[in-house]
């Protein structure tokens, strides 16, 4: 069984998505029914829903959504990474109150969208230590060029599980291995970071082939191994970059030759350890 790790679902008409506009291919519903009908014919037994940067004001609503949609009969839904806001004063009641919905498997503050200095506040970091102990993980969605901050940020709270997506977001398009090689490698150095094997179609070209991910494929397992990685889809973001089908075929390419054991540990031994799931 595969464990998607980062499922993206997109309900206009419950939600407030103010990026929507800005990114046309992506502005639809993309909803459970219509990604669960593939990702069943793939081989994808259970999801943890990740967090879409949705208007603050409705940050607990998309959680209360998503845990409806886990409720129907045989749905693969079986956690949440929520959004959050941890350079604010209320994210201690905020994380209490979490913490009594089992469904909520971790966090996301997307630091891309936000100045650099975001997550080197004292309030952000302090926020994100209280995480130490709970078994909640904080997802880092970052540029090659603020991974320094990362790893600032990770230092700084070495008990909490660390999650990289999307590989580092490396510029596959724009032949930004250099810049993204010597961070990648730097945060993989410390032991409470995952890596996320998703995204890289999105970041490639529009004619992206197995040959463009290679090396960054090659650069990530050279760097945190099989034990510290897992897998997601990133529907719908990866049909910008052919879809869901498109992505899992290149996975598996990429994994040709790996081991069984080093297979499962990717699609869902390392997501059940650091998840909890069952």
């Amino acid at each position: 069984m595969i464990i998607d790790t980062h499922l993206h679902l997109i309900y206009r008409e419950r939600l407030s998505y103010p990026w929507l506009k800005s990114v046309p291919p992506l502005d639809a519903d993309f909803t459970y029914e219509r990604y669960a009908l593939e990702a069943r014919r793939l081989g994808i037994g259970a999801v943890l829903h990740m967090e879409v940067d949705v208007a603050e004001e409705d940050i607990e609503r998309e959680t209360d959504l998503v845990s409806d949609l886990a409720g129907a009969e045989e749905s693969l839904l079986v956690g949440a990474i929520a959004s959050c806001r941890p350079e604010q004063a209320g994210f201690a009641d905020y994380l209490e109150r979490v913490r009594v919905n089992g469904f909520v498997r971790g966090f996301r503050r997307v630091l891309h969208v936000v100045p650099d200095d975001v997550s080197e506040g004292s309030l952000f970091r302090e926020n994100i230590r209280r995480l130490a102990g709970t078994g909640l993980t904080f997802d880092l969605c970052v540029l090659p060029h603020q991974i320094e901050k990362a790893i600032a940020l990770v230092d700084l709270a070495p008990d909490v599980p660390f999650i990289l997506d999307h590989c580092g977001v490396p510029d596959i398009k724009g032949g930004g291995f250099g810049v993204w090689e010597g961070p990648l490698a730097e945060i993989a150095r410390r032991p409470n970071v995952t890596v996320k094997l998703s995204g890289l179609p999105a970041y490639g070209a529009e004619d992206w082939t197995l040959e463009h991910l290679k090396p960054y494929f090659a650069h990530v397992v050279e760097n945190f191994g099989f034990d510290r990685m897992v897998w997601g889809s990133d529907w719908p973001v990866c049909t910008l970059g052919g879809g869901l089908s498109t992505w899992m075929g290149a996975t598996q390419a990429l994994l040709s030759g790996v081991s069984l054991e080093d297979k499962e540990k990717v699609f869902s031994a390392n997501a059940r350890r650091i998840w909890r799931l069952p």
